[in-house]
């Protein structure tokens, strides 16, 4: 029955769909909308603490998935986390892209991501700066903003910057190697063209492949020989609540990093007008790796704290 009811929906079930739900047990750190543009909603969490820290946190997560990795159950939330901690926190939660944002840029990524974030945040606070946190691709946007303000000059929004498990040196990016070769990327791209935008199934097809024998074979023992029921785990389910890709930006992403590696060759990426180079980043950077991460190799997350120019420093996990 578990073999049949998969191959009728055309997909492997790796978790109980009916064990969780955003907003029933999971993302329920309570929090409230404070800005909304075509493609973020800006979440500000409420205050738990009588006094909190003067600079607020900016969370930036992936736009490949969903923003409550940083807020799963109260047990395992970051988000809940920190604002126990005093700080004031603000997550980014990317629009999840149809074919009608197919010309979306990369830029316009940066421009009503970060940088439309940072001016509310500094609004709402009134604190001069913000302390932004890059998640993975969040992170190479992050790396890329940072760059793209300290060549345009004038004021700084950022202040000190963190980079969890992210890429901006992409000479080694492990075994994502390969789904990346210039035949896959062409592959991407003609799927992007026919629809607009790469469809969720793809992307987790690909993670899938990277950590078989958790995500595909496991689920087949457990699921279609043993006949038991999927397991009841929420990283697996937000893994399973995929999104998917707008065609311009990610096109522009895959061959900007993956096959050319341009952002840590100066001058060699153009945002907004603005040619970029990761050496004229001045914030102090923190960098966490993680060991076990498929995605984000734990010794190319540390290469950030090499290719800017403030004080660093880099934390290697135990676990990712």
């Amino acid at each position: 029955r578990n073999l049949r009811r998969d191959v009728e929906a055309g997909r492997l079930t790796m978790v109980d769909p009916d064990a969780f739900a955003p907003g029933r047990n999971l993302a329920v750190t309570p929090g409230k909308v404070v800005l909304r543009n075509r493609l973020i909603e800006l979440i500000q969490y409420t205050p738990t603490t009588a006094q909190v820290h003067q600079v607020p946190l900016l969370f930036m997560p992936p736009w490949i998935n969903k923003f409550y990795i940083l807020d799963m159950q109260p047990k395992n939330s970051f988000v809940r986390y920190m604002v126990e901690q005093g700080f004031t926190v603000f997550v980014v939660s990317w629009k999840n892209p149809d074919a009608s944002m197919e010309d979306i840029t990369f830029g316009d990524y940066m421009r009503d991501g970060p940088l439309t974030a940072a001016a509310a945040i500094r609004e709402i606070t009134g604190s001069p700066t913000v302390n932004p946190v890059g998640y993975c691709i969040g992170g190479t946007l992050l790396a890329m903003t940072l760059a793209w303000l300290a060549a345009k000059g004038g004021e700084q929004p950022f202040a000190t910057a963190t980079f969890m498990v992210s890429l901006q040196d992409f000479a080694h990016v492990g075994e994502t190697s390969l789904f990346m070769g210039e035949s896959s990327i062409d592959f991407i791209e003609r799927q992007m063209m026919e629809r607009g935008y790469l469809d969720s199934r793809e992307m987790s097809a690909m993670f899938s492949l990277l950590r078989s024998n958790d995500l595909i074979w496991a689920n087949v023992v457990n699921n279609y020989l043993m006949g038991n029921p999927p397991p009841a785990f929420d990283l697996l389910y937000w893994n399973s609540d995929g999104t998917r890709m707008a065609r311009t930006a990610h096109s522009w992403y895959l061959r900007n990093t993956y096959v050319e590696n341009n952002l840590i060759k100066p001058g060699h990426i153009k945002l907004v007008d603005e040619a970029i180079d990761l050496g004229r980043v001045e914030q102090d950077i923190y960098a966490v790796g993680a060991e076990k991460d498929h995605i984000v190799p734990w010794d190319a997350a540390w290469r950030i704290t090499q290719l800017t120019g403030g004080r660093v420093r880099f934390v290697r996990a135990s676990s990712g």
